[in-house]
């Protein structure tokens, strides 16, 4: 049982050393040049909860770069908004990777982690106050056909984080892709730790942590031929 324990604590060990050093990089980062602090793509949160109300038609000023003025800073910008998306997402992957086991581990699942706030970071900058490429891009997705299927509701958790981290990154508040990520993170190690909700012979989502489905069924003897 001790074993079981600090597989999981393992993993809220990694979660606790990642963000910290993340966290003191950008922190020695702005120390070593603090003029980047204009430039970044920070404080959306605070323009989302500040403005005042507008109706649905109305083109919301969630993106706001006030120190942005030439195509350098642009890309700074942008590039900063791209890789905090992908900095938040990869703890989620990681997460993803350690609850889940045996044939419901998705691969492509765990790449659609962490591109997938890279592109939605994209989408909301190209239709951010323009309802007519919000319109035209729901044509174009309208058009395509999407027929990878999930093999459990629970994983549809980590695509809806990773859309929200890409969403917060695309409106400039890297601030609160990282506050979701912590939380979700912590949360579902927390479950997987407890193991909360568990009954004996339900189906599980989060992997046992000696690797042992006891709800599993057996599996076919394997005849060897002689």
């Amino acid at each position: 049982m001790e074993e079981t324990r600090m597989t999981a604590a393992r993993l809220i060990g990694l979660l606790v050393i990642y963000y910290v050093g993340i966290g003191l990089l950008i922190y020695f980062a702005l120390m070593i040049w603090p003029q980047l602090r204009e430039s970044l793509p920070v404080g959306g949160v605070e323009q989302l909860i500040s403005q005042p109300s507008k109706g649905p038609l109305e083109a919301q000023d969630t993106i706001k770069a006030e120190n942005v003025g030439n195509m350098g800073e642009s890309l700074f910008w942008l590039a900063v908004a791209l890789v905090g998306a992908i900095l938040c997402s990869i703890p989620v992957s990681r997460v993803y990777m350690a609850v889940r086991s045996g044939a419901e581990y998705d691969q492509s699942l765990v790449n659609t982690i962490i591109i997938l706030p890279m592109v939605v970071t994209g989408i909301v900058i190209i239709v951010q106050n323009s309802l007519a490429l919000a319109f035209a891009l729901a044509g174009i997705a309208g058009a395509v056909r999407f027929k990878n299927s999930l093999k459990s509701s629970g994983d549809a958790l980590f695509i809806l984080c990773s859309v929200a981290i890409g969403l917060s990154a695309g409106i400039g508040a890297v601030e609160l892709a990282a506050t979701i990520s912590i939380a979700f993170n912590f949360v579902f190690a927390f479950l997987w730790l407890t193991e909360y909700g568990e009954r004996k012979g339900m189906k599980r989502y989060l992997a046992d942590y000696d690797g042992v489905d006891e709800a599993a069924p057996p599996e076919p003897d394997k005849k060897k031929k002689e």
